[in-house]
């Protein structure tokens, strides 16, 4: 199975000047956990719950704290072509639980861990007990 069967289309594209709680409320309205920082001076970076969780719980006030200060830029990109173990080593490997999908150098999705296991688990239900063993 492939990133590109398992990723999200569903991208929320943000900026670094917007607040921790503008991204918390769009990423809450569109129930994703992470999304892709456009910085202009700092290239592509990922911005997920987990960041914001972060901030907020070392009493940073996330109306006034920025995205750019909160960013992830040392990112792990992966492939549409990818398989699902290659995306699973490299999330364990940076102790990412998010990646983001490019397509040469655009990004076309995300894929979450979530994402990989509901893959894995539809497969192992589907599979016989042969094939179940090797997913």
């Amino acid at each position: 199975m492939l990133v590109r069967d398992a990723m999200s289309t569903r991208i929320l594209t943000i900026g670094p000047a917007h607040t921790l709680r503008q991204a918390a409320e769009l990423m809450s309205l569109r129930r994703i956990g992470s999304a892709v920082v456009l910085d202009p001076d700092r290239g592509l970076g990922i911005l997920t719950e987990r960041d914001v969780l972060d901030a907020v719980g070392r009493g940073l006030d996330p109306g006034r704290e920025t995205v750019g200060a909160h960013t992830t830029t040392d990112v792990v990109f992966a492939a549409p072509q990818w398989t699902l173990d290659d995306a699973a080593a490299a999330m364990v490997r940076g102790g990412f639980r998010h990646l983001v999908v490019l397509d040469g150098r655009e990004p076309v999705g995300l894929v979450s861990v979530r994402d990989i296991i509901r893959c894995w688990t539809r497969a192992r239900r589907t599979a016989t007990p042969q094939q179940a063993a090797m997913v």
